[in-house]
């Protein structure tokens, strides 16, 4: 999403093991055709988003939430695996990378790439598996806008930058190789909702396929997706169906590296009805099916009325489980830290609140009593 705030839960285990998986090493979670299996159980899971997890300074603020995210029966947490500045920030901000055309900086300091470090040890400890991004298609730490700030372009020509995509994989390579060996990361994944307005749909495809083999040569043991909304497939008419953000779902599907599948749902900030949610489901669904995939509706969001409206999402993406979903991520994830309450972006859903009795509890326990 646009706007980042608070987050994180899990994905949730449902169940009956299934053979034969992707990858080697059982500590890792890996698809097997369309069904995500971590910790050698095959099922659907739900979870969440937390894009500041990554910034805190306070390491039992990090303890607390991925405690209250285990403790919520999910397993999975999407995080940024991203901080991008242009100019060197003052003293206890947090923050991962400097951009400059000039020569660029890496922090692996303290009050940089540590605190990632922390997450995923914590993330370690509770069992629950991390999707990391590498960059952000907003300006919202920094992102593919600071990218152009640095060396020219447009986001449109970012993915053709040579030096914007030099600093994109030196950043990707030393992000990978501090987790190859960890159990905690779920995925990598390429970007936050990428979009190359105006653009072919060859544009993306072309930077995906390429970037997903180079990170698969760094990591072969990890799954790789690429982070966007889901735009372009087959089943209406409506702007998210199109193609004009230069994203084609079902072709992006066929990228060989590609593990799987996301999408995401805003109505209303995509001016489509609320109840449209159960057809971008299904369409969805259908595309992984066909692609043998897993499907991930990965983030989801109104700004009111939360369980009324995204109860039914959730049912309908779980009654998809044997026809392409494999599980679902609201965002997003609200608690308490030492520093008071995560903010607000509308969307959120705060740990021990009625909306999250009606879209975690009650939704972990609908996923179990289906693969019971």
């Amino acid at each position: 999403m646009r706007s980042i705030i608070v987050a994180a839960l899990g994905l949730l285990t449902t169940a009956q093991a299934l053979p034969g998986t992707v990858r080697a090493n059982d500590n890792f979670a890996s698809a097997n055709g369309t069904r995500f299996v971590i910790d050698g159980q095959a099922g659907y899971y739900a979870g969440s988003n937390s894009y500041w997890i990554g910034f805190l300074t306070n390491n039992k603020d990090v303890d607390s939430v991925l405690d209250h995210i285990s403790q919520s029966g999910l397993k999975i947490l999407r995080v940024w695996g991203f901080n991008d500045v242009t100019a060197q920030p003052g003293g206890g901000t947090v923050w991962y990378q400097r951009l400059s055309a000039s020569g660029s900086q890496i922090n692996t300091g303290a009050d940089g790439l540590q605190r990632l470090d922390y997450v995923v040890q914590s993330a370690e400890k509770r069992g629950v598996k991390l999707i990391i991004n590498f960059v952000n298609n907003w300006s919202d730490y920094g992102g593919m806008p600071a990218y152009v700030t640095a060396f020219g372009g447009s986001k449109e020509t970012w993915y053709t930058n040579a030096k914007a995509q030099a600093q994109y994989r030196k950043y990707v390579a030393a992000v990978v190789g501090r987790y190859t060996s960890s159990p905690a990361v779920f995925a990598w994944e390429l970007a936050n909702e990428p979009r190359c307005k105006g653009c072919s749909t060859d544009v993306i495809f072309k930077w995906a396929t390429e970037t997903s083999a180079y990170i698969r040569s760094l990591d072969p043991a990890h799954m790789i997706t690429l982070g966007d909304e889901g735009f372009g497939l087959p089943g209406a008419t409506s702007y998210p169906y199109g193609t004009s953000e230069g994203v084609d779902f079902v072709k992006n599907l066929g990228v060989k590296d590609l593990d799987f599948g996301v999408f995401h749902f805003y109505p209303g900030s995509w001016s489509v009805p609320n109840n449209s949610g159960g057809d971008w489901l299904k369409d969805h669904a259908a595309a992984c099916k066909k692609a043998n995939k897993p499907c991930l509706f990965e983030e989801y969001g109104t700004s009111s009325n939360h369980c009324s409206i995204e109860k039914p999402w959730q049912q309908a993406s779980v009654a998809l489980a044997a026809d392409g979903m494999s599980g679902d991520l609201f965002w997003q994830w609200g608690d308490t830290l030492s520093s008071g309450r995560t903010s607000d972006d509308g969307n959120t859903i705060y740990y021990g609140s009625s909306d999250a009795t009606c879209l975690i509890t009650d939704h972990v326990k609908a996923i179990k009593a289906t693969a019971a």
